[in-house]
């Protein structure tokens, strides 16, 4: 098997140094057009050319060495950059639609304007999806003189722009957005009852930024659109002080991942005891044993200043990633209520859900899509899977020199932060700047308060303070600096040896550069790659080590504290097998996720095929393309939006409760399938029905006002956030004799009633 994957890895180690060659011969070709002579006007007349070529039909790729030169030498004369030759071969694989995995401060924004110029010259419109709303607005500022100076228009969306605003900004030629609000913009479309209401264009050409972070770790995310809700409930806190008298183990447990807790038959009495309810698997207390599987879960798997965090009396939900508040993120409504209740805060009901999409099935709305990185490779295989998209490595512009440490691996974490606080003592007495990447805002508070004691000063980046990162991270490459951050994932901003003064920098390469320490290793070597390449960009000195020990959470979830038994000791262990064993643990760990995310993909993909289907019909009445009168088409309208929200209400309880038809030895996804098919083959008729009841009542008129009479408009008020999909593993080793036995009861009991029920219908 071995030569099978040494094999295989040759040809596309092959494949990729011909790819290679050949960007670098266009490469030649660009660098030959040398349109350094020509006056200013002469580079807009030929931008227009390219314009006029393209919208005529002209295919792109034979507009690209031209385009190209133009965008060269645009930015010399623009904003004094001049690109290396490497970012031009990445923007030829852009527009070939490859992700590119770029080193991080190897330039990937002006990359990124090449293919963004050459694909907006149809007229088409570009979007290129950044993390968050600083970067895409401080690119498009950034860039934005070189696409203007080529006749081009550009603009950023942020969140909070009027409708208007937003509209402006999308008929730009190349818009610079967030994924989430360019996929929370497009939800609101889907429910506008006036085309005037909604902003976006279709979708064209996309160049996604952080395209790990956005495609992978955030893709199965769903965006959501809710009538919003004032009302409160505080219900759960029962449920919660029940949650906290049970013991894991003794009463419950968890599937061999730790995501999920189940109760055992112990806990499943003693609920029933605390609860007063009887029988707490009979069909009549379901809500209730929802709701306590929920305060177990958010009681025992969710922490504080790990999970999430309490500001302003709100939960926040910490993005597990990259370490920052996750804005405008919930978790299904079940969690979060148990969520605030275990807080003892107030809970605001979620309102009834309009319309939703995973951003996943948001970036394949682009006919044409590319990514860049600079962590893509080891997770080539998911890119290729989920979005057909190749990686391909682009060579740094300058050697990596950086000094990559071998593990440093403790019997004890008491250990581990002993030898950490020395180390980073040691090195910061020289004044070498320090980078420390921690697991979660608890730890990185933890730490900072351990460095003070030591006198040791430093600045702090987690989501307690991620509003001034870009600012914290700037300084990070000074000469004594010591920066404690969270996960450095989609951060965005180059850390310069010496703040970006030549002076200091060469004082900091002296010292070897920035040294980056991990107080762990993550699930995803992806993840600890992007700590990494904080050090040693365009060819600086630089380090990096990680710092481990066997009671890490990852090394107790895997059993590595029984498989490696040493007694404590204050010295590293120096073993071989022990580090291979943590890479292999990493390489698991991305086959679950990706077992995970495909799982998961076969309960979203149907609903968005569903989603497809109706919402086609939709945009044919929004744009006119159907023959009907105003009033015909506003109804329409409004019982597809309707007859859609209650389809997806029904999806929600129907997903939250497959997972018991796994004792019946069928398979839940099957089921899954079935079920809303089923549901939504009956949408037409219902839609057709109710209309035509609306259609008499309003006897034709087309008079806005009557509409609004018969309530024929949209919600009050909206909200938008985002979900995150909790995965629930199906596992008979989950199923207790009491649920057993109430299950099969709960169907015999079905069955009986079933003839009863039709006949009461007659």
């Amino acid at each position: 098997m071995n030569v099978v994957v040494k094999l295989i890895r040759e040809f596309k180690e092959r494949d990729t140094r011909r790819l290679l060659k050949d960007y670098r011969d266009k490469v030649e070709l660009i660098r030959k057009r040398n349109l350094e002579a020509w006056e200013d006007q002469r580079l807009q007349v030929e931008s227009l050319r390219l314009q006029e070529e393209a919208r005529s039909g002209t295919h792109l790729d034979e507009l690209l060495v031209d385009a190209y030169a133009l965008v060269c030498e645009a930015a010399k004369r623009t904003l004094g950059l001049q690109p290396y030759d490497v970012q031009i071969m990445a923007a030829i694989a852009l527009h070939e639609r490859f992700l590119i995995e770029q080193h991080t401060g190897e330039g990937k924004t002006l990359s990124a304007v090449m293919p963004a110029y050459l694909n907006a010259l149809t007229g088409e419109g570009v979007h290129v999806l950044t993390f968050n709303d600083y970067l895409a607005n401080r690119d498009a500022e950034w860039m934005g003189p070189i696409y203007r100076f080529l006749g081009l228009t550009v603009s950023s969306v942020q969140a909070g722009m009027s409708l208007l605003e937003k509209r402006e900004a999308y008929a730009k030629d190349i818009t610079y957005v967030t994924a989430k609000e360019a996929g929370f913009d497009y939800l609101r479309d889907t429910i506008a009852l006036n085309e005037a209401d909604t902003v976006h264009r279709p979708f064209h050409y996309v160049v996604v930024d952080e395209a790990d972070s956005l495609l992978l770790d955030e893709a199965r995310v769903p965006l959501v659109i809710s009538g919003d809700s004032s009302a409160s409930k505080n219900d759960g806190i029962l449920f919660a002080e029940v949650a906290r008298q049970l013991q894991p183990a003794e009463h419950y447990d968890f599937d061999e991942f730790q995501r999920n807790v189940y109760l055992n038959d112990a806990g499943a009495a003693k609920a029933e005891l605390l609860l007063g309810c009887g029988n707490l698997y009979d069909s009549h207390n379901s809500h209730l044993l929802t709701s306590l599987n929920c305060a177990l879960h958010v009681e025992s798997i969710l922490k504080k200043d790990v999970d999430y965090i309490v500001r302003d009396g709100e939960i926040e939900l910490i993005e597990e990633h990259t370490g920052r508040v996750a804005e405008n993120r919930y978790l299904p409504d079940g969690l979060q209520a148990a969520l605030v209740a275990k807080e003892g805060l107030q809970w605001k009901a979620g309102g009834r859900i309009l319309g939703t999409i995973t951003i996943q099935h948001f970036i394949s709305l682009y006919s044409g899509i590319c990514g860049m990185t600079a962590t893509a490779y080891a997770s080539a295989m998911e890119f290729e899977d989920i979005y057909a998209l190749q990686v391909v490595q682009i060579p740094p512009n300058k050697p990596n020199i950086r000094n990559d440490h071998q593990h440093r691996i403790y019997t004890h974490k008491e250990v581990k932060y002993k030898a950490l606080i020395q180390e980073i003592s040691s090195v910061h007495r020289v004044g070498r700047p320090i980078l420390i990447g921690t697991s979660s805002v608890e730890e990185s508070d933890m730490l900072a308060e351990a460095l003070a004691i030591s006198g040791v000063p430093c600045q702090v980046l987690n989501a307690k303070n991620d509003a001034k990162e870009a600012e914290i991270i700037a300084k990070a490459g000074e000469i004594g600096a010591v920066t404690v951050s969270t996960n450095m994932a989609g951060r965005g901003v180059d850390i310069r040896l010496g703040g970006g003064n030549p002076a200091q920098a060469e004082m900091v390469a002296k010292l070897g550069g920035l040294y980056v320490i991990g107080t762990h290793v993550n699930e995803s070597m992806r993840i600890d790659n992007q700590l990494r390449g904080r050090s040693g960009r365009q060819g600086d000195p630089g380090a990096s080590v990680f710092y481990i020990s066997l009671e890490d959470e990852l090394m107790l979830r895997f059993g590595i504290h029984r498989l490696f038994r040493a007694p404590k000791q204050d010295e590293a262990l120096d073993d071989a097998a022990l580090r291979s064993k943590i890479e292999h643990i990493q390489r698991v760990i991305i086959g679950q996720n990706f077992d995970i995310q495909r799982e998961l993909n076969c309960y979203s993909d149907m609903v968005e095929d569903q989603r497809r289907i109706l919402y086609e019909e939709r945009l044919e009445i929004l744009k006119g393309e159907r023959k009907m009168s105003p009033s015909e088409q506003r109804v329409r309208l409004f019982y597809i939006d309707e007859f859609w929200a209650d389809h997806l209400a029904y999806v929600s309880y129907i997903r939250e409760s497959i997972h018991l038809l796994s004792i019946t030895s069928r398979n839940p996804i099957d089921e899954f399938h079935t079920q809303i098919t089923q549901a939504f083959e009956q949408i037409p008729a219902k839609i057709d029905h109710e209309s035509a009841n609306m259609l008499r009542k309003l006897g034709g008129s087309n008079d806005p006002a009557k509409w609004e009479q018969f309530g024929l408009k949209s919600p009050i008020s909206t909200r938008t956030y985002m979900i995150n999909d909790q995965y629930s593993q199906d596992k008979r080793s989950s199923w207790t004799g009491t649920t057993v036995l109430a299950f099969w009861g709960s169907k015999i009991l079905k069955m009986v009633l079933w003839p009863v029920h039709r006949m009461s219908k007659y």
